[in-house]
């Protein structure tokens, strides 16, 4: 009977653990479909998919068709002397241009001569003094979108540039 008194207590363990195992499993399983459910929901609502009575989606909810967004690369970098005397003697700055659509693109292509002039001036009334920091470079910046969106607006009728990135800026 002492050996009997083990065995039992080590199946009664043994169970125990496989109730409380299979328990826990339980327990994620319906955490997860719940989280599935839940999560599908807001999601369908927050993306404004509104369902009408019967499970069917309104069609009166539908978002505004997304336009997507291109990056043009300017041809060549844009290179300006500074004046004897300046801190460098010359600027190398490679651009992308962020434009709503790929006809955006076509109006960036034919009007690039232009574009190029109007960013070669905007770099050199910077200096360079200040397009070593970081705040002449974010003016810098601005000044380029600001020169872009001059140029779609009098040439295509309309700004289509949405920002402007360095993709090479040298100073030496």
């Amino acid at each position: 009977m002492a050996e009997t008194k083990p065995s039992e207590k080590k199946i009664s363990t043994k169970l125990i653990i496989i109730i409380v195992l299979a328990a826990l499993l339980l327990l994620l399983a319906g955490g997860g479909a719940g989280y599935f459910f839940f999560m599908k929901q807001s999601s369908e609502t927050a993306h404004g998919q509104v369902t009408d009575g019967e499970g069917g989606k309104n069609e009166a909810a539908k978002p505004a068709e997304i336009i997507p967004e291109v990056y043009y690369d300017l041809a060549a970098p844009l290179l300006v002397n500074f004046p004897p005397g300046s801190s460098a003697k010359i600027i190398k700055v490679s651009l992308s241009v962020l434009v709503e659509s790929d006809a955006s693109v076509g109006v960036l292509k034919k009007h690039e001569p232009m574009i190029r002039n109007n960013l070669l001036m905007a770099i050199s009334s910077i200096g360079a003094d200040k397009a070593k920091t970081l705040e002449g470079k974010q003016e810098l910046q601005a000044m380029m979108l600001n020169e872009i969106g001059k140029v779609m607006e009098k040439m295509a009728g309309k700004n289509t540039a949405k920002d402007v990135y360095f993709t090479e800026f040298v100073l030496q």
